[in-house]
């Protein structure tokens, strides 16, 4: 709280008892879930909209939120995904050309809760120090919380380790995208034009990636995330597409990772998987997935690629992450954090099969990895060449 007599409205309760008071803002109520912190200094609406936030409440260390107000146009999904939101300051009023709504409004038009007035360096610490704790956050305009009560359902809450949340998130049904990215001054437009046709599995798709392989040239067809290698192969595509998403990947990987492998196995289409998708390649190819201690959220994760030498910024969202030490002989790795060394990318060494862990979508973040959506392209391109 900034001000010793002000009345909390809110509060961040941690399973460990700890408890963090503030001013609420959006819907009334409570919600229990995964705390982790996210770094971006833009893009709130994007991180809270994005599916791979599933099951958690977002730490903002960046102080100024709401000041762009929220849009229709920077969804990632039709409405908010992670459950909460945790800011320093409170959240102010939009000051933007393109601000259709304010913030506090459009999360409690959506049920999702906020606090503001959280010491979030101190919160921020705690997180990296001892993992990404299980909390309840609580929003009640009286004041009055029940303390022991929120600790309960704090630690009550299962974690996000064995949880398969794709389920949750993915599409009810099949559906064609033809959004290109967003460019000034005509914003979003369609691609008329035929490309190369790509099935892209949703375990919990950004929108911003499905335009990002429509401008690279793709026809997109989204799928949903317990699609049968014989759906997918029905569609005739030029290259398969596995989508970021929520959730354990060992647990999504139970029906996804033997479709994957079946694909890999009866065809030689070039494959391309981000974040969660990055995650169910690995799995198929044989290697194994860990939790992180509080995982990468953030657009400011440099990250090495192996195979050029050359660094990029990159946007990340996950809480796990692929172990390299378990990558199979024929599986190379090619990228890697240089926060933690933690991998970040892999290719199959004799096949256009290649994946990366960040998201070169960005939205929100720097574009510096777009060149994957090309590479894709161009080895459907090249196949249809030798065809």
């Amino acid at each position: 709280m900034s001000t010793s007599d002000a009345t909390p409205t809110a509060c961040l309760v941690l399973a460990d008892g700890t408890v963090f008071y503030g001013r609420g803002f959006g819907a009334v109520g409570e919600t229990s879930a995964e705390l982790c912190f996210n770094t971006a200094m833009t893009g709130y609406q994007e991180i809270m909209t994005d599916p791979s936030y599933a099951g958690q409440i977002v730490t903002f260390t960046f102080p100024h939120i709401g000041n762009v107000g929220v849009n229709v146009d920077d969804d990632e999904t039709a409405e908010p995904v992670a459950d909460g939101m945790v800011v320093k300051w409170d959240p102010t009023e939009p000051s933007n050309w393109r601000a259709q709504n304010e913030l506090t409004k459009w999360l409690e038009k959506t049920s999702r809760i906020g606090i503001g007035g959280v010491d979030t360096r101190r919160l921020t610490r705690a997180i990296r120090q001892q993992g990404a704790p299980h909390v309840t956050l609580a929003h009640d305009p009286s004041g009055k919380f029940n303390l022991e009560a929120l600790v309960a359902k704090a630690r009550a809450f299962k974690g996000l380790e064995g949880l398969d949340l794709a389920k949750e998130v993915t599409c009810a049904q099949s559906y064609r995208w033809n959004e290109t990215r967003w460019a000034w001054p005509e914003g979003y437009s369609e691609r008329a034009e035929p490309g190369h046709k790509v099935v892209a599995l949703d375990y919990g798709a950004k929108r911003n990636i499905l335009r990002c392989l429509v401008s690279a040239g793709c026809e997109v067809m989204v799928m949903p995330a317990t699609s049968t290698a014989e759906e997918v192969l029905a569609q005739n595509p030029d290259g398969v597409f596995l989508s970021n998403g929520p959730g354990d990947p060992a647990a999504t990987g139970s029906y996804a990772v033997p479709m994957i492998q079946e694909i890999l196995e009866k065809t030689e289409l070039p494959v391309f998987g981000i974040c969660l998708g990055h995650q169910m390649l690995a799995l198929a190819l044989g290697a194994t997935t860990v939790k992180m201690n509080h995982g990468h959220h953030g657009a400011n994760h440099p990250v090495k690629d192996l195979e050029t030498g050359k660094v990029e910024i990159t946007s990340m969202n996950h809480g796990f992450t692929v172990d390299s030490q378990t990558l199979p002989d024929g599986v190379l790795e090619t990228h890697v954090s240089l926060f933690d060394g933690s991998n970040c990318g892999i290719r199959m060494q004799d096949r256009p099969v290649f994946s990366v862990q960040y998201h070169p979508e960005a939205s929100p973040g720097p574009q510096d990895s777009y060149y994957l959506f090309e590479r894709f392209a161009a080895a459907m391109g090249a196949r249809h060449a030798l065809a």
